[in-house]
């Protein structure tokens, strides 16, 4: 015969199986009804909405060029994307003296950064300093990271022609070009830097002649 404590027992498993039964069956429903839900949703996007022409699902809104331009500065090899301006090595000077110095040392030889002029062969074993002379590949992408990148404290306060005219003067320094040279987007991807076939291009075609 069954005690009261064990008819108690069992009426108590009995109802705590019912009641989890009962949970089961109502997240069942909620899966249920959120799954029909985002069915719906995703066949209105597709035959509703989206299906209208171009337009969207009222989702964010379009970006203007003049929006995007403002954050694609990004300068090819071959000079895709230079901007419009120009410089000479002596405007490049007076500008380094200014915001450059600082860390490159007078006349970029060295300072708190590194030196900006010379270098020895990268033949001279791995542990040669890689420099703008005999490791940088194209001048147009000095021009790119100068812009994008300098003065380290204050990035993208140059102007165009400040980093045009640093770029000539830098690549003046090096004896790469003239002392007065003039530094533009036609005539810096004509620069032929030391280094230039040092490198196996990813995209030959966009690599400049």
């Amino acid at each position: 015969m069954c005690t009261r404590e064990t008819v108690r027992r069992c009426d108590g498993a009995r109802a705590w199986h019912a009641e989890a039964a009962q949970r089961r069956r109502r997240v069942r429903w909620c899966v249920r009804r959120c799954v029909g839900a985002t069915v719906l949703c995703l066949v209105a996007l597709s035959t509703g909405t989206l299906a209208q022409g171009n337009q969207t699902p009222n989702l964010g809104k379009a970006i203007a060029e003049t929006e995007i331009a403002a954050w694609d500065i990004s300068v090819l090899p071959d000079g895709t994307g230079l901007p419009s301006g120009s410089g000479t090595p002596e405007q490049g000077a007076k500008v380094f003296a200014v915001k450059c110095a600082l860390c490159h040392g007078p006349e970029a030889k060295g300072g708190t950064a590194a030196s900006l002029v010379g270098g020895r062969p990268l033949t001279d074993g791995i542990d040669t300093p890689k420099t703008i002379a005999n490791f940088w590949a194209h001048a147009t992408t000095l021009f790119d990271f100068t812009r994008r990148a300098m003065p380290w404290q204050a990035p993208r306060t140059l102007t165009n022609e400040e980093v045009y005219a640093l770029t000539a003067y830098i690549l003046s320094l090096n004896k790469i070009i003239g002392p007065t040279d003039v530094m533009n987007a036609q005539t810096l991807p004509n620069v032929r830097m030391p280094n230039r076939d040092g490198f196996i291009p990813r995209f030959p075609e966009r690599m400049p002649n």
